[in-house]
Order: C-alpha cells, then structure tokens, then sequence
C-alpha cells in the first residue's frame, strides 16, 4: 500500500507506510519502477545508539500539507528523544525529488546527530550493471545505467557517502555499513549497487537543524548536473515554496461553490483531484494504481492504462474543471486505438500494449475470438461527448473523429450477437468472466449516443441514423434478454460456457448502476429502481465498517474466508450517485451525502484511497491509492453539488 505518492506526470515516487520510498518511475508515471517496490531506507544515530524509521520504536503520522503534493510527515521517537519533520514534494515542472528534513532535539542536553539516507535503485527494473558513484563536478552522488540518471546531493553538503554492493552474496547493501553511525564503502561501484549519504550535525538542549535532500531525475549525465544546479541557484527552500504554492494554486483554480459540504468532504475532494494528477503520465496515460506490493502476489501490478478506468477519471476531471489532463487522454486514446476500432485490455503509459489475459482463440470450439471488454471502447466514447458538450472543444474532437470515433462507432454496430441483437460475449469490467454484460451493454449504448451526436456534429445524418438505429435495438433487446420480470430487476449478465449456449446470470453486482448512470434509462425507471433497490439490500455490508460490495460472494481479496466480501469505494458510491440522481428535494440528498461521509471516515489519513476496505476492521486492501476510487469520489461530489443547486432554485 502506498500512503503519500508525489509526482509531476513523470516522476512519481511513493511512500509505504512506515515512510520508505519504495517506487520510483521515471520518466512515465507508472513504467520503469527503478526500486522495483525495494525500500530506500531513513536512519538515525544518536548519541552511539542507530534506528531506521521504519522500526516500532517510531511513532509516524503521514500526510500532506493542505491543498498541495507536499507531504506533511512527523516521526517522534521517545528513546532516541528525536522528532523529525519532513516535507517530501516532486517539483511540479521538474524531474526532481525534493525533501525539506527538520530534526529536533527532544531531551535538555546538547547531541551529536546522524541522519543516513539511503537508495536502493535497480534502474530499468533490474539490479544488473548500475554504476553509483561521487561525481566530483557536481560533488553528488550519481546513479546511472544506460540512459537513466539519478543525481542526489544534500543542502548542507552531506559530509560522508558509500557506494558499495547489495543483494550479492553476503553483501546486503551500504544500509548496513551505515548501522555503526560510520560509513566505510567506496567512491564508485558497479553491478547490483546501493548508496547512502549521511548528514552529521550537533544539536543543543531542545534545538533543531534543517536540511534539505534531493534526488534529480534525468536521461543523461548534462541533464541531471543541470537540475541540480537549477535546485542550488533557486534556493531548495524557496523551490520546495514555489512548489507548495503552484500545487495549491492549481487545486483551487476553478473556485467552486461547496455549498453545504464540511470541510473533510472538500479537503478529500481536492487531495483525490491532486492524487489523480499524481497517478496521470503527462502523455496522456491515466494509470490505475502504482503500487508495486502488489506483484508479490500476482506476479504482474496495476500501473497501467486500462481506457476503461481512464474514461471515468478523464470525465471527473471534465466535471471538476480540469480539461487539459483529460483531453491528454482523449488523444491518446486516438494514437492507440486498434484498426479495427477497439480498445485491448490494457497499455502501458507510453501506449503499447501491455501485459493481457484475454484469449484470442477458443481452443475448444476453435474459433477466433475478440480479445476486449467492449465498455473500454464504449466509455471513451460516451466521456469524449461529455467533454465536447461541457468545453465545446470543436478543434480538438476534429482530430478524433476519422481516427477514434467513427471506428469506434462502428465497431460497436457490428460487434453484435445474432440471435439476442445485444453486443457480442466479451469480458465484463471487473474482468472475471465472459458474456453479455448489462453494464456492458450500457456502455454500448451510451457509446453509440455519442457516436452518433458527433456524427451529426460533423454533418453525417446517415451515420449517426446507423448508430442511433442499433443503440435503440440494443436497448430494446436488453429489456427483453436482460430485465427479469420475475425478479424485478436486471440480470448482471447471459453468461456464456466457452459454446453458443448461454444462461441468465441473476447475480446483484454494483455495476448494474451503469443502467441509469450512462443514460440507457433514466433512474426513475422501475426496471432501475428495482436493480438499484436490490443492490442496496443485498450489498451494503451490514457492520459496523458498512459499505458496498462489488458482487454477491465476492471472493477477490476476502480477509478470511467466513466474512464479507470487501468494501469498494467506486460501488459505494455508485450508490451515492443513484441517491443523487432521483432525489426530488433537498431532504433527499441526506442519503448521498451520508456516503461522502463514510469516504471521509475509511479514508487513509493522507487522504488516500485503496481499492477496497475491510468490512470488519476497515483496513485497506488490494492497491493503493487506486485512480478511479479518487475519481469517483470527485464526480459525486460534483453531482452532488449540481443536484443541489438545481433543487435550490
């Protein structure tokens, strides 16, 4: 789990919770993990007696300073008699790591201090032929392989530094030879290698001492000895300033109206809009999550672009006003998507595609298969129009239409099974299982509306009659194959067993919100009313944690195998925006407005999100932060809002 990412949209690094740097990705958010999830580790000597702050003994609070992506972290340890203050930040124009570390003397006499920064780095994800070595020109600490460099130096100048091997036979790294409070290593070693600085300094009874550490980013040598002078002829401190403001400035751009919100719900609101940008590569990849913790137990992450979580990040950033990051993504949807007018599972922040488990081939019937979950080519769609509609950018969706939206468009007309006319087997969006989605289709049809707005933007009536014509025949045969009369309420899917034969699947999954929320019926609709109900009842976990699961008997990271299934945030409040959407007075927001509590209340104290929480301890689970959760509390807080000034009236 990660705690406090800070980033610039190509340099990302994050905290674990006992403050390790554990990521480190440069240059595109989410790809190349130079650490590979291995600590940077932070120590202390004092008066003959040496601890890492990762031990029991420290007692951490991490957060972030109000309104910005610098973090506000404090570390007391009653033995040592030490309090630290850091304040971590990656500047938001430049490639560079910069830490503000205040130390302060606890007991009534006057000590000799010792602060160890170590590094970790295993560049291009592998410890094989790294070079770390002083650099006399700089007078820094550099680390390089190929076309990667890391440049770290200190404000006072560190008086001590060791290179040396790690995770090599008996050598586990220049960590060790800093536990004695005296570092021994080399100026230069090559192959798996680690380093550490150390910052010495003396502190009177109740005194503290500042300094400043950085780490520069950069694709050659020049590139990194240029960003560190750029760091000592603007003063660190005065950058790490003009950091905290350009944050802040950002954050508070568009000056909206909270109305009635408490603070907690606007402060989580503006940290899930910074944490989105964190999560967001700056050429146009939005990433799921960037947790590398999590490949101990997949052997794969999730720091990828899947366009489906990047379709409802990109429209939250619509509705909050942040256009630019969005429209990075709408572009690149329009570099990657496949010539036959689909997206694949999941890409890597520079666009190529990523890892997959989706087949191409049915070994059994022997037959070709589509390998997509077709909401990923549908949602682009239906948020492109969104964006189009709020900033009428006529320029901008131009240059997507021959390549992106007619492709799309008509894709989705054809990718149709025969005998239901609903859209062809394809997996569902929490990717377990293949067949006719509800929410799927949805999707589709929301797809195809805006295909077909765009269409009659750009003057093609016949095209857009073409996708207007399906959608109505997609939404027709969803009320026949999809709606259970007996039940009341849609189906999750017709779940198909690897032949053409296929049956209902009566499961209540949140997704089903996806009837209303992408306007394939409105939410008054009994059809609607009734899934929703049923969602309400069968999936809000009844503990004192509460909250919604994703589906019933939801096995996906379950704590134990007797209790609940866990929490999401998305499907929590997905009910939120269902609450929102039929609410006829004021009075009747008090149910949507309980959910943006309980967020508050699960959330980390950073403010971060994970994908799930405990139902019974309320721990986080899976990966953190995860973008949609952050994005998803953004878009209902702006539905809220919206609602509320239309009942206002």
């Amino acid at each position: 789990m990660r705690d406090i990412p800070v980033g610039n949209g190509s340099l990302l690094v994050t905290f674990d919770d006992k403050y390790q740097i554990r990521d480190v990705y440069f240059p595109h958010v989410g790809q190349e993990n130079h650490s590979e999830g291995f600590p940077f580790r932070f120590g202390v000597w004092a008066d003959g007696e040496f601890s890492w702050i990762f031990e029991n003994d420290w007692k951490r609070e991490l957060k972030y300073l109000p309104e910005t992506l610098v973090t506000d972290v404090r570390l007391t340890n009653a033995d040592l008699g030490l309090e630290i203050v850091s304040n971590d930040t990656v500047a938001s124009h430049e490639n560079i790591f910069l830490r503000r570390v205040r130390v302060s003397n606890l007991l009534d006499r006057p000590r000799e201090i010792r602060v160890f920064l170590h590094h970790d780095f295993r560049i291009y994800e592998n410890k094989v032929g790294d070079t770390a070595f002083y650099d006399p020109e700089s007078r820094a600490l550099v680390h390089y392989k190929k076309h990667r460099y890391f440049l770290i130096n200190t404000a006072p100048h560190f008086d001590n530094f060791s290179t040396g091997r790690k995770a090599f036979r008996d050598q586990e790294g220049t960590w060790r030879d800093a536990e004695d409070g005296e570092l021994h290593g080399g100026a230069i070693t090559e192959g798996s290698v680690d380093s550490t600085v150390q910052v010495s300094f003396r502190l009177e009874a109740q005194d503290s001492f500042e300094f400043f550490y950085w780490i520069a980013a950069g694709t050659s040598h020049a590139e990194v000895l240029r960003l560190n002078e750029h760091i000592l002829d603007r003063k660190p401190e005065q950058y790490l300033g003009y950091t905290e403001n350009y944050w802040r400035v950002w954050v508070n751009k568009n000056e909206t109206d909270f109305a009635d919100l408490a603070p907690e719900i606007v402060e989580l609101y503006k940290r899930s809009l910074l944490v989105v940008h964190t999560q967001t590569d700056n050429a146009g990849a939005i990433i799921a999550a960037n947790d590398s913790d999590v490949t101990e137990r997949a052997t794969d992450h999730y720091s990828y672009l899947w366009t489906r979580d990047g379709a409802f990040v990109a429209n939250a950033l619509d509705l909050a006003g942040f256009p630019l990051l969005a429209r990075n993504f709408y572009g690149l949807c329009g570099e990657i998507v496949h010539e036959k007018g689909y997206f694949l599972q999941k890409y890597n922040a520079d666009g190529t595609v990523a890892s997959g488990w989706h087949a191409a081939w049915d070994k059994h019937a022997k037959r070709a298969l589509v390998p997509i979950q077709e909401d990923e080519t549908a949602l682009v769609l239906w948020a492109l129009w969104e964006h189009y509609k709020k900033y009428r950018a006529i320029e901008f969706v131009r240059k997507l239409y021959r390549k992106l939206i007619v492709p799309s468009g008509d894709f989705m007309v054809g990718f149709r099974h025969a005998e239901t006319g609903l859209p062809a087997p394809s997996w569902n969006l929490w990717e377990d299982r293949r067949g006719i989605h509800t929410f799927t289709c949805a999707s589709v049809v929301a797809g195809l509306q805006a295909a077909a707005n765009f269409a009659r933007l750009f003057g093609e009536a016949e095209r857009a009659e073409i996708y207007e014509t399906a959608l109505d025949e997609i939404t027709g045969a969803m009320r026949k194959h999809l709606y259970s009369r007996e039940l009341g309420r849609f189906l999750r899917a017709l779940q198909f067993h690897g032949d053409d034969h296929y049956e209902a699947d009566t499961t209540i999954d949140a997704s089903l919100f996806g009837t209303f929320y992408l306007g394939a019926f409105p939410a008054e609709d009994k059809m609607v009313v009734g899934t929703m109900k049923a969602i309400e009842k069968h999936l809000w976990i009844n503990t004192e944690i509460g909250g919604v699961i994703r589906f019933e008997d939801d096995g996906y990271m379950r704590f134990a195998g007797d209790s609940p299934s866990n929490a999401w945030f998305i499907c929590t409040l997905w009910l939120a925006d269902y609450r929102i959407a039929i609410a006829k007075k004021k009075q009747d927001l008090k149910g949507a407005l309980e959910i943006l509590e309980w967020t508050v209340k699960n959330a980390l104290p950073s403010g971060v999100l994970a994908e799930q929480v405990n139902p019974l301890t309320g721990e986080h689970a899976s990966v953190s932060p995860l973008t949609w959760s952050h994005s998803t509390f953004v878009a209902t807080v702006v539905n809220y809002l919206q609602k509320l000034k239309n009942l206002s009236r």
